[in-house]
């Protein structure tokens, strides 16, 4: 008998980071694009926090999200003051997501689709996306070698592109992300820094939708 594949899947969509005010207001690190989207009064949350948290493997529910110079402010059902806010911190909030469900903007990826894909530079593969962070700055790819595991920010000056459904994503990296150069060659983290910014113009603004 063939096992069935869940059409269902999870996204991480943000991070509680502080309690706000008296009321039970948490502040939110957004990892979505739509947060207008995914943060609508009655959303259920996923919780995911420490064994040890009396909030394990329940889920949480938004009353209302709030901007507060810019921060996002949200309020859930069941915490009513400070004090039970603060118990939420550092939790991360997951959402069901339907796998046929595909971001609408152009160069917008969920993480769900970049995990797994083979990393190709000039024609050869040189490992394959293991794993997604999402940074206020921009995102970082795992690329696992057989050389160990490679970070890989997500710009275009070095994901020049992705093909979900040939299972690719091609790169153009700088000398000594993938290999080993000289002591005298390797890259410095400036140096990095001014590769990116040289491509600023080309730099991707979209990152992968949650």
């Amino acid at each position: 008998m063939a096992a069935t594949q869940s059409s269902k899947s999870q996204l991480r969509v943000g991070r509680l980071t502080k309690a706000h005010g008296l009321k039970g207001g948490i502040k939110v690190e957004m990892f979505t694009d739509d947060p207008d989207g995914r943060f609508t009064p009655g959303a259920v949350f996923t919780l995911q926090v420490p064994d040890s948290s009396a909030w394990h493997n329940k889920t949480i529910e938004l009353v209302e999200l709030k901007w507060y110079n810019s921060h996002a402010v949200a309020f859930f059902k069941d915490v009513p003051d400070r004090s039970v806010a603060e118990t939420l911190i550092k939790a991360i909030l997951w959402v069901d997501h339907d796998l046929a469900d595909l971001p609408e903007e152009e160069d917008a990826w969920f993480d769900h689709q970049l995990l797994g894909l083979s990393v190709l530079r000039e024609g050869t593969v040189v490992g394959t996306v293991t794993a997604i962070d999402h940074f206020p700055a921009q995102d970082l790819l795992t690329v696992k070698t057989d050389n160990g595991d490679v970070l890989v920010p997500f710009v275009k000056a070095i994901v020049a592109s992705v093909d979900v459904k040939a299972g690719t994503m091609t790169v153009t990296p700088p000398d000594g992300l993938f290999e080993e150069l000289p002591d005298e060659e390797q890259p410095t983290a400036e140096k990095l820094v001014e590769y990116l910014d040289d491509s600023a113009d080309s730099s991707r603004d979209d990152t992968p939708a949650s």
